[in-house]
């Protein structure tokens, strides 16, 4: 068995690696050790070390050893891609996961951070969503099957707490943005298809824009360099077999986050919404007091958070990702 953790600042000189360090959240957690002092950050990119290849990730953790690991890889997709291509969602994250773990647990790593998806909650569970809602109901259905990948992922974590006494733990983050985010118009997600939306209607000097629905859902949303210092926050301060919710246990209305993306980017004509789209779920806001009972909060505001997203948006917009 294990030592058992004893919560506090890890070791800055130890082998961290950050699987998935090139997207979005796992970029800003590399970012965040790095600025943190963390000396030896590593990560390797897909066509480097593809998690999919057990053989490959094994021979990966035996060379360099991490003594900490942050699991941030997935196959990540919106609504269309997780409804038409099921079966690539789950095996991949299923492989990926498994993967990583075994090699993590041969190999000695002491403190892994798994980081689901708030998407492994029930369709229907109470607002706002608290962690022991997990498993209680029915998936969303059309992304149910990266859903139940990110389950297995949590239930992985427990029986390697259980079995073995390794301080591993699980985060399930809310819906992120920042730099780094995809603003594809196929693949990327409400906030981040807003702000190009916005961007370019500024660019045409079109009179108006069209968002879908009526913009009445609620919905919350997390700078993902919050989330980045949440995750060493847990790591330094959390030890326990339950995930985590991270969020800011606020929300708002995709009507106020339109208009707030219109102020910040300039655009000053109308913005029209069709009705006859599809809403989607009306609220989705997670219970946060048990990161708040570890010692942490949300600290980036969403005015500031959306102002460098943009920024950032734009500095990149020649070299986006174009694909789902």
């Amino acid at each position: 068995m294990a030592e058992e953790f004893t919560p506090g600042p890890l070791d800055r000189e130890a082998t961290t690696y950050v699987a998935g360090h090139r997207g979005l959240v796992g970029s800003a957690i590399a970012r965040r050790l790095e600025a943190e002092g963390f000396s030896d950050v590593i990560g390797r990119q897909s066509d480097e070390l593809d998690l999919r290849e057990r053989s490959d990730v094994s021979d990966f953790f035996a060379d360099t050893k991490p003594r900490y690991v942050v699991l941030a890889a997935a196959k990540v997709g919106g609504i269309l891609a997780n409804n038409t291509y099921p079966v690539d969602f789950l095996s991949d994250n299923l492989r990926i996961q498994t993967n990583v773990m075994d090699a993590a647990l041969e190999h000695g790593t002491e403190r892994l951070l798994f980081l689901g998806s708030s998407c492994i909650y029930p369709q229907l569970a109470p607002q706002p969503i608290i962690e022991d809602s997990l498993l209680t109901g029915h998936l969303e259905p059309t992304n149910d099957a990266y859903a139940i990948a990110k389950i297995a992922g949590i239930l992985g974590v427990q029986a390697v707490r259980r079995q073995y006494g390794r301080s591993w733990i699980s985060a399930m983050p809310t819906n992120l943005y920042g730099p780094g985010d995809n603003f594809s118009p196929m693949g990327s997600h409400v906030l981040p298809a807003l702000i190009r939306r916005y961007d370019e209607a500024v660019a045409s000097g079109a009179e108006s824009v069209t968002n879908w629905g009526t913009g009445t859902p609620r919905r919350e949303f997390l700078h993902v360099d919050d989330m980045a210092a949440a995750c060493l926050h847990l790591l330094e301060h959390y030890d326990g077999s339950e995930q985590v919710n991270v969020g800011t246990g606020r929300d708002t209305t995709i009507k106020e986050i339109a208009s707030l993306i219109a102020d910040v980017v300039g655009y000053e004509g109308r913005t029209e919404w069709d009705t006859s789209k599809p809403d989607g779920t009306p609220q989705k806001l997670l219970d946060v007091s048990k990161l708040r009972a570890a010692g942490w909060e949300a600290k980036i505001g969403m005015r500031e958070g959306l102002e460098s997203t943009v920024t950032w948006y734009r500095a990149h917009a020649g070299d986006l990702r174009e694909a789902g």
